[in-house]
């Protein structure tokens, strides 16, 4: 059963300092090799926790898609605010990705998944909007208590996220950011 959508309205608990320490967007851009010139799909970009290092980093366009139209208008301030202009602003849900298909080079899905009602049908999507040879990076939170996340009912654990997308057809590779938060790359098994 997925989890509850986060609220709009507590937006800035997604930029807060301990998130940064606990999740450093440029430790995690390094471990999933983003480079420049990549076109990268921040799916479930919320207010831009990544879409704005990634934006930074690669210099191509970058497709922020998000289900709350709210959070991509606070991404939006944010980007402005720092002269960005290569993001693409995307409402869509992860079941359905408004974008076409071999779109990006990268997909991030950050701290999203445990709220997705049909992880299959994502799972699919992120693979169509995938270039060949494309990469997607699950973030997650592990399946136990933690001062920071969704509640423990609400959480797929690593294993159980590796086997998600095993039967969908990628190969990982799993790592931890923090002993809460762990990181799945993923490539689809030929």
């Amino acid at each position: 059963m997925a989890g509850e959508r986060f609220n709009p309205e507590k937006a800035d608990k997604l930029l807060s300092e301990k998130r940064y320490k606990v999740l450093d967007p440029q430790k995690v851009l390094d471990y999933f090799e983003v480079e420049q010139g990549n076109q990268v799909a921040d799916l479930g970009a919320g207010n831009g926790f990544f879409t704005i290092p990634v934006a930074r980093r690669t210099g191509a366009p970058v497709y922020a898609v998000d289900i709350e139209p709210k959070m991509l208008e606070l991404l939006d301030e944010r980007a402005k605010g720092e002269g960005l202009t290569n993001i693409a602003y995307v409402v869509s849900n992860l079941e359905n990705i408004q974008l076409d298909d071999n779109t990006a080079d990268k997909a991030i899905i950050s701290l999203v998944l445990h709220e997705v009602p049909d992880l299959t049908k994502a799972l699919q999507e992120v693979k169509r909007i995938l270039k060949p040879g494309g990469q997607v990076l699950v973030i997650e939170w592990e399946a136990k208590e933690s001062e920071m996340g969704p509640p423990l009912h609400e959480r797929i654990g690593s294993q159980d996220m590796v086997n998600i997308l095993s039967e969908n057809g990628y190969k990982t590779e799993v790592t931890h950011f923090d002993e809460a938060i762990y990181g799945l790359k993923g490539t689809v098994s030929e």
